[in-house]
């Protein structure tokens, strides 16, 4: 991959490369060639002919996410020096608990140095049942589903439980945590999630949380950055309080009930404390069935790429997806599979699965009534599919659903 696309997706710069490409497309512009990039600066308003290597540098920032060289120049700086210089001694950090919804970053934690702690609290709360029940009833609940749409097996699911339980009831106020997180509802559930059980506010509450890196063209979650990435973030995280203990416990009481209404006010409204939360609760509201058609966003996206590109295997539909369409990704590849098996196994299915030796490889194309509820034509609802969940709602299409507007407003059908 060359260095600048392998960049964009990692968020490591290597500068030199860039400086080289700069120089090689400077060359093949004095030589006639390089029409794209000629355009491009014209774009731009350098018409030429003539060009300096600066010129060339701003291009190539530009194509790599920055405004100009030197800015370009100043983020690399900053990544090599956090990397060089992380400080974690002076900021205790060896004392710490990194907690993230996943073990993603855990290596680049260990590569970039951090000695901490780091506890894993993997559930994806997106998908399933998240009802409000004791704790003991929630979490049978969860280990329930888990094994049924993932087909793990119990006593794994179990010790993972435990492991999660056990580190949670261990915190209180003497610990110290930093919590990792991204934009997406699945970090942001987690982050509510876990603020929620706090019993009181620890004598060291930080989150470090992010929804783009500069240079990285399309950033989908922190494990895809290179560990110097880590190190940079470090410096950036910030104190939590009491006031984002109480969001999180009205957000997560919000999202487990059974009645989205309080849920639907959340997501409308900004919070300081937690400043990505509302956009997470809005995009995850939309997984609710929309009122015109009884699709969620996420099952709505798949129809429209399939009918955009025709048929295509499910594996390439899943890369459109979390690459272009998904406004905010946060779905991983099995999280994916089983989302679409109600459109492909239901009695009148909206997708046709071809033959593959796995599933990615399976082709995927719209049935008649996929095309007609994608048009409006037909209501997903009205079509007997399997009941499901979002959060604490349970959604039965012939049992008043609750729906949601692209605008957010919900009501029962």
């Amino acid at each position: 991959m060359p260095a600048i696309h392998a960049s964009r997706h990692h968020g490591l710069l290597d500068v030199p490369a860039l400086r080289k490409r700069a120089k090689r497309l400077l060359a093949a512009l004095n030589d006639g060639e390089a029409d794209d990039a000629r355009a491009q600066l014209r774009t731009l308003g350098l018409p030429g002919p003539d060009y300096r290597l600066a010129d060339i540098q701003w291009l190539v920032a530009r194509e790599a996410g920055f405004a100009s060289w030197p800015r370009l120049k100043a983020h690399a700086d900053a990544v090599a020096f956090a990397a060089r210089h992380p400080g974690f001694a002076s900021d205790g950090e060896a004392s710490v608990q990194h907690w993230r919804c996943g073990n993603d970053i855990e290596h680049s934690l260990r590569i970039a140095g951090f000695a901490g702690a780091f506890h894993m609290f993997a559930d994806p709360m997106v998908m399933g049942p998240v009802p409000a029940l004791p704790e003991e009833e929630y979490w049978a609940v969860r280990a329930a589903y888990i094994q049924q749409a993932f087909g793990l097996a119990a006593v794994d699911i179990e010790q993972r439980q435990t492991q999660q339980r056990s580190a949670l009831a261990q915190l209180g106020a003497d610990s110290e945590v930093v919590l990792w997180c991204e934009a997406d509802a699945y970090d942001q559930l987690f982050l509510v999630r876990l603020l929620a059980s706090l019993p009181s506010l620890p004598r060291r509450l930080e989150l470090i949380e992010i929804n783009q890196v500069p240079g990285v063209e399309r950033f989908i979650g922190i494990g895809q950055l290179a560990p110097d990435l880590l190190a940079w973030l470090w410096p950036q995280r910030r104190a939590l309080g009491e006031d984002a203990l109480a969001l999180a416990r009205q957000a997560w009481a919000a999202y487990t009930a059974a009645d989205p209404r309080t849920w639907a006010g959340l997501a409308t409204r900004q919070h300081p404390a937690l400043p990505l939360l509302g956009p997470a609760l809005a995009r995850q509201l939309q997984e609710l069935p929309g009122a015109a058609d009884g699709l969620s966003l996420t099952e709505r996206l798949v129809l429209r790429i399939l009918a955009v590109h025709g048929e295509r295997p499910a594996g390439w539909v899943f890369a459109q997806l979390m690459q272009h369409d998904e406004p905010l990704p946060y779905l991983g590849d099995l999280m994916f599979h089983t989302l679409l098996r109600p459109l492909v196994d239901a009695p009148r299915p909206l997708l046709h699965e071809g033959e593959g030796d796995s599933w990615s490889q399976r082709p995927l194309r719209l049935t008649a009534l996929g095309e007609q509820v994608l048009a409006g034509q037909a209501h997903w609802l009205d079509q007997a599919p399997a009941p499901r969940w979002v959060g604490g709602v349970r959604i039965a299409g012939d049992q008043a659903p609750w729906v949601v507007s692209g605008e957010g407003q919900v009501w029962r059908r």
